[in-house]
């Protein structure tokens, strides 16, 4: 990094400077933070952030499918919002941010940043020092993160990983993405990594789904060393079956006595011994007390007259280094996203089930899952999350946040997620499945503290009360207040406090729990004129419930 100039300081600036200086910690992770005042900063000075919703962009499908979210603006300005209207309520966040290639690759400051720029790596780090700190406070107890990343900023995306998420595990992933590899001086670059975090001593990985085609199925029968009956009394019973399936275990067989072949029909059921093509008596890989834990797992092949066991485990646990042609970036990458939508300038998609094979050992078993990305480019996640929905009827939402630079959100992220919707000839196994969409835009209103500010950020943020009570669906649209719903709870939201009696007999006739939000310029939330209703309704007064996190945020 050059040396700052400065020769043209004032002295009371220099000594400023010092005095910031000698405050910086003597280990870990240090840049200029002078040098990386984002464009954003500026732009937004003196107001806050809030959501739009852009109506023509809705997709509805069907009032029981999931309905996503797609935020295009600023991310930081998006995870300002969602640090109101989400804190805490996030299952994984999967990002694939830019890699600092110096190929042209982001902006900073609406400029790109090249391999000249002296602060290339200070500005990299803010960006996403500042993004990581919100992010984390939107994390579940049992959430996790996860980063995708390239060998240019490695070494110091750890390093910031480690002094924002203290007491968090962070485990490495290498992934094996272009298969062709990408030329460097002495190496050819074949694959990039994944960092997961999430907090110590939680069992967070489960077991890794594997494609069918892909399962390794062997014999339950144990040939090799000590697999003698003998070896292990335990494990030599039958296993029953009926219409070439298996219906249930015998007891394990005295050892005096002897089948007289493999498989024996008694009526209508087939009773399998593990005994080999040359009649010696063998075992199965599993004692009978132990079986049925893995019942699952087998499956029965019919060969010639007798019946063979095979274990396939389709649950592994996940490694750390991943390697299949599904990977590939450019085949499920570039080639998929450029035929679901004509054409795309969006440059490096990820593989679809790359990202797919990132979420699915976390949420294979929350089917109510939030996934969130908020550099989401061409909405990779957002597609992986729609198949897994398909897959196992799953009602997982995700939150898809990202900037409209070159029309990325406009004409690549929100096309391609139409598609995976609405279907696509060539890839009929990944589209055409029923889900809803809302598209938001971000905007801002003052910052000053005044009554009328507060009035005004209280009427401009009904979408942000939707998107945090998960309510889109319009009940009442009153001059005084508005009601919305989903499938269990209402939301409504009184503007003038004044109108709280006739607002209370509305909510009354209400046959759902309601979260009521009161506009206060106190903070009041009028808690004696809802007297009797404790059990069905939910306060919370606006605008402060809001002000309160901007404050932390925009200190």
């Amino acid at each position: 990094m050059t040396k700052r100039d400065y020769s043209g300081w004032e002295k009371e600036d220099l000594i400023k400077r010092v005095e910031a200086l000698e405050k910086r910690k003597k280990y870990g992770l240090v840049w200029d933070e002078e040098s990386t005042k984002e464009g954003f900063e500026k732009e937004s000075r003196g107001k806050l952030p809030v959501l739009v919703e852009d109506k023509s962009k809705e997709i509805h499908t069907d009032d029981n499918q999931p309905t996503h979210i797609l935020i295009e603006g600023d991310n930081y300005h998006a995870l300002s919002v969602l640090n109101y209207t989400h804190e805490g309520k996030i299952d994984v966040i999967y990002i694939d941010p830019p890699y600092n290639t110096g190929a042209r690759d982001w902006k900073y400051n609406n400029n790109f940043v090249d391999t000249k720029d002296p602060y290339r790596h200070s500005k990299w780090l803010s960006m996403m020092s500042k993004r990581l700190r919100l992010a984390k406070n939107l994390l579940k107890e049992n959430g996790a993160l996860i980063c995708a990343i390239d060998e240019n900023e490695f070494a110091r995306l750890f390093l910031v990983l480690e002094e924002i998420f203290i007491n968090y595990e962070i485990h490495c992933i290498t992934i094996v993405h272009n298969p062709r590899g990408i030329q460097g001086k002495n190496f050819s670059y074949t694959h990039e990594f994944a960092f997961f975090v999430f907090k110590k001593g939680l069992k967070i990985i489960g077991r890794r789904k594997i494609k069918d085609e892909d399962v390794d199925w062997r014999n339950l029968r144990d040939n090799g060393g000590e697999s003698l009956r003998t070896n292990a009394r335990n494990c030599f019973y039958p296993i029953i079956l009926k219409n070439e399936r298996i219906i249930g275990f015998g007891d394990v067989i005295p050892n005096e006595n002897h089948p007289e072949q493999q498989t024996e029909k008694v009526k209508n059921q087939y009773y399998v011994y593990p005994i080999d093509r040359n009649g010696i008596e063998r075992k199965w890989r599993y004692a009978r007390q132990s079986i049925e834990k893995i019942r699952g797992l087998l499956r029965v092949k019919k060969r010639n007259n007798r019946f063979e066991i095979e274990l396939g485990k389709n649950f592994g646990t996940v490694r750390t280094v991943w390697q299949n042609s599904r990977y590939d970036a450019n085949e499920y990458g570039a080639k998929l996203v450029n035929k679901l939508i004509g054409t795309s300038e969006f440059n490096y998609p990820k593989s679809v089930f790359n990202t797919y094979d990132c979420l699915e050992p976390i949420i294979f078993n929350r089917k109510n899952a939030i996934i969130l990305d908020f550099f989401a480019g061409s909405g990779t996640t957002g597609h992986a999350t729609i198949i897994l929905n398909h897959e196992d009827q799953g009602n997982r939402n995700f939150i898809l946040c990202t900037n409209n630079e070159n029309k990325i959100a406009e004409e690549i992220c929100y096309p391609r997620i139409k598609k995976v919707i609405k279907g696509h000839k060539d890839y009929s196994e990944i589209t055409n499945i029923s889900q809803n969409l809302k598209y938001f835009k971000t905007d801002f209103v003052p910052n000053e503290s005044t009554d009328t500010n507060k009035k005004l950020i209280t009427e401009r943020s009904v979408e942000m009360l939707c998107l945090r009570e998960d309510s889109f669906d319009e009940v009442d649209q009153a001059e005084h207040w508005q009601i919305y719903k989903n499938n269990t709870r209402y939301t409504a939201i009184l503007f003038e406090p004044e109108e709280i009696s006739t607002f209370r007999e509305r909510i009354e006739g209400l046959d759902k729990q309601v979260s009521v939000y009161v506009f206060s310029l106190t903070n009041d939330t009028y808690t004696e004129a809802f007297e009797g209703l404790e059990e069905k309704v939910t306060l919370c007064a606006v605008p402060e419930s809001i002000l309160k996190v901007y404050r932390r945020i925009y200190k």
